[in-house]
């Protein structure tokens, strides 16, 4: 009993301003998982059951010292204290999920505990049988290639157009989806990326044109863009221009916890919502995190509130700033929304003389800045909702002061042609599945033309793939391998 009583200490004591930020009632939205767990947090009963570590108390000390007292008391699954439950969703969940069901435009929405993959994993297991084709950009996350492993569907790829300037694969064209349909006329659906990691954004009202003339569905993994619908600025969101389904990943811009999403299916969608939710629900976790859904249904109704309307529009303005100061510097180059249709808060830049994974080094080891990535041509940096005004002008102060101290790449200079994967298609000798279900074995790269591949090659966080299950090794691809010393074949 004294477990008990300390954790009712522990609520009485008096909220600290972010306690109090986080459980207040938001301007207009409501969040109704968060409201349960406040009650559970306000309410505690003497807990006999999971998760064993009892509200905190048999766990770690230097953890818990960590993290707090209250994360791990709020670390409750959905099936106690009538919370409601993910599968089927009941109470709060239920609640919460129509309320973004509303926000995002869709007439039904889905979250996600494993992040946008799990998403990705029921649509490809819902829309697509053994042996079937299915239309799908090669920029694609490698969860759409493991839901092709899983639903034994093969893979018509369609390949971004290249801003050779940019070292970027970029949208991909209405064109390329029709010329496709044309050619595989028994495609199961589409499958196109929007925005890229990059935030190039494609002409997805023409592509779905194209879907529904073809009478097939239309999926967009628009896991960078869950912003859109809150702001006038940014692009239109897949969901109102003509897609049947849509992925967003809250967790990477939209406030939410890390492996927290949702699916959106549209309101005229030709999605099966049944085979959906079924699939869904043999792929979730039957102990789903509170924190985490509750994380969903907060970060939904943060964007809707004043707050978050205002917290947008700053981050707009922050990136407005940053193009404009580094754009007078001679020998610095961004990404611009003139070149390209572009979420404006993700900046790719360049600096003359530097690769950006050089640049990236001197920024994270001399100015303690991490950015999101760094290819060789460039950087990618994000103007988050959560940013300050004094991050963005300590980052341009920054890329001044390297400037200015004269640091150069000499390599980069010299490896001027060799950016990325020629766009060329694969030689697919058998299906991701197949591959992934045949005996495989490690050979030397030295060893590998002419074998066929048994993993996925790609640089990560995602970017264009070099090679995947199923697809021939070829001599083209050895200059782009050269950070593997060993490769996975299928055996012979």
């Amino acid at each position: 009993m004294n477990n008990f009583i300390k954790g009712k200490n522990i609520i009485t004591k008096t909220l600290s301003f972010r306690d109090k930020l986080l459980f207040k009632d938001i301007e207009v939205p409501y969040a109704p998982v968060v409201n349960a767990l406040k009650k559970y947090y306000e309410n505690p009963s003497v807990q006999l059951h999971i998760p064993g570590h009892t509200r905190g108390e048999a766990i770690l000390k230097d953890f818990r010292d960590l993290i707090g007292e209250r994360v791990p008391f709020l670390d409750t699954t959905d099936e106690f204290d009538n919370l409601g439950t993910l599968h089927p969703a009941t109470g709060p969940i239920a609640e919460a999920q129509e309320l973004a069901a509303k926000a995002f435009g869709a007439k039904k929405t889905f979250f996600l505990l494993n992040g946008s993959t799990i998403g990705n994993l029921a649509l490809g297991l819902t829309l697509a049988k053994e042996n079937q084709s299915v239309i799908v950009g090669r920029n694609s996350h490698r969860s759409v290639l493991t839901s092709l492993i899983m639903s034994g569907a093969n893979p018509v790829w369609v390949m971004p157009e290249k801003l050779d300037n940019w070292g970027l694969f970029g949208e991909i064209t209405p064109e390329s989806i029709e010329e496709a349909l044309k050619k595989n006329r028994d495609a199961a659906f589409v499958w196109v990326t929007s925005p890229t990691y990059e935030g190039i954004v494609s002409d997805i009202k023409s592509i779905a044109d194209v879907c529904r003339r073809y009478d097939v569905p239309l999926i967009v993994d628009e896991a960078h863009g869950c912003l859109w619908n809150f702001n006038k600025d940014l692009p239109e969101s897949a969901l109102k221009l003509g897609a049947d389904a849509v992925v967003h990943s809250l967790h990477k811009t939209g406030g939410s916890f890390s492996q927290s999403s949702m699916l959106h299916v549209a309101e005229n969608s030709r999605i099966n919502l049944v085979n959906l939710e079924a699939n869904l629900k043999l792929l979730h976790t039957t102990s789903p995190s509170y924190l985490l859904l509750a994380s969903l249904d907060s970060a939904r109704a943060y964007l809707q509130s004043r707050m978050g309307h205002v917290a947008i529009e700053k981050a707009l303005k922050h990136s407005k700033y940053l193009r404009q100061r580094l754009s007078s510097i001679e020998s610095v180059e961004c990404l611009s929304p003139d070149e390209k249709t572009i979420d404006p808060t993700k900046i790719f830049l360049k600096v003359k003389g530097l690769s950006g994974k050089r640049l990236e080094t001197i920024l994270e080891v001399e100015y303690h800045i991490e950015i999101e990535s760094a290819s060789d041509e460039g950087i990618l940096i994000l103007s988050n909702i959560g940013n300050k005004f004094e991050d963005i002008e300590y980052f341009c102060d920054c890329v001044e002061s390297i400037i200015k101290s004269g640091f150069s790449d000499i390599s980069h200079l010299e490896t001027e042609e060799s950016k990325y994967m020629p766009l060329c298609e694969p030689d697919i000798v058998m299906s991701p599945r197949k591959a992934h279900q045949s005996d495989t074995e490690r050979i030397p790269l030295c060893e590998a033309i002419g074998r066929i591949c048994a993993e996925v090659i790609a640089e990560c966080p995602p970017g264009i793939s070099i090679l995947m299950p199923g697809e021939l090794i070829e001599e083209k691809h050895l200059p782009y391998l050269t950070h593997y010393k060993e490769i996975t074949v299928i055996k012979k």
